[in-house]
């Protein structure tokens, strides 16, 4: 029973560290707990586990998703490596153990002309929640965003910059993101309209851009992802292909087919590593090929 209190004991001064450090967000700490209780209830102690007892608990995930065992491993070795930094272990049991490897699928993406549908069919309605919706989809696809970046940016980060958010992401890293004339354009039409979502008698009503009168105080996820799927079947397009991510995976492909440079594209996304990035290279391989065959001496026909 001692070494399962030292274990939690453990695990929180590592979530601890993840949160002030690292700034790691509130799912990313409930995931490594559970991930982390999960492993300490499969060995004896958390403070002598071997490499075999690591093998052994991968073995043990053989039904689940590789993408899953990866992420049971990669929460091992930043756990262990905490440790080991504190010392209080001497070695890390996770090292050279080899992640699962996974087969990562190409982001689902929009073409321009689907993406002119949406903007379009958002653009007839010219409602209060019209024009909100219209910003919506104008600033997922102008700049970017993750859901969760949208749905709780600050009323701020829209006024104080000529052209520009100042976006918190992962980690709570900020980065910059440009927004072209439609989307200023369609946030300041929003901006006429938005005290009509907000609640009543409500005491921060600077605080969010997308208000609402739930007990968020901000525009859900659920809802966002809602008012798009009804947008595209608006569009006449397939609601299945349409979600603010999917938004973010067009407006990357189409910076990479437009020639963007992949670090330009990382530093627009937010990605900490590049690799994660490099996917869209694979997303706009077509036109990729073509760039090498008008570009490249070989590639061009000989006359």
């Amino acid at each position: 029973m001692k070494a399962k209190v030292n274990s939690a004991a453990l695990i929180e001064a590592f979530l601890d560290m993840m949160s002030a450090e690292r700034g790691a967000g509130a799912n990313t700490l409930a995931a490594y707990r559970r991930d982390l209780i999960d492993f300490s209830g499969a060995v004896a102690s958390l403070k002598t586990t071997t490499r075999e007892d690591v093998r052994r608990y991968l073995e043990s995930l053989s039904d689940l998703a590789a993408s899953s065992q990866a992420r049971r491993l990669s929460a091992l070795r930043q756990f262990y490596g905490f440790l080991y930094a504190e010392e209080i272990r001497t070695d890390n049991p996770t090292d050279a153990i080899e992640a699962p490897r996974l087969n990562r699928p190409l982001p689902k993406i929009l073409t321009r002309e689907d993406l002119a549908k949406l903007i379009a069919a958002a653009s007839e309605d010219d409602t209060d929640e019209g024009k909100r919706l219209l910003c919506m989809v104008e600033m997922l696809y102008a700049a970017g965003l993750r859901v969760t970046e949208l749905v709780a940016l600050p009323l701020a980060t829209v006024k104080n910059r000529d052209g520009f958010l100042l976006v918190r992401g992962k980690g709570n890293k900020e980065r910059l993101a440009p927004l072209n004339p439609s989307a200023r354009a369609a946030i300041r039409a929003y901006l006429d309209v938005r005290a009509q979502f907000l609640p009543k008698n409500a005491k921060q009503p600077d605080r969010y851009l997308f208000v609402s009168r739930g007990v968020e105080g901000h525009l859900t996820r659920r809802r966002c992802h809602q008012l798009l799927k009804a947008l595209a079947l608006k569009a006449g397009i397939d609601p299945e292909k349409v979600s603010p991510h999917v938004l973010r995976h067009a407006f990357a492909t189409h910076l990479v087919e437009g020639g963007a440079d992949l670090r330009s594209v990382q530093t627009l996304l937010g990605h900490a590593d590049i690799a994660t990035t490099q996917i869209y290279t694979h997303v706009a391989k077509d036109h990729l090929a073509k760039v090498m065959q008008n570009a490249h001496p070989l590639g061009r026909k000989r006359r």
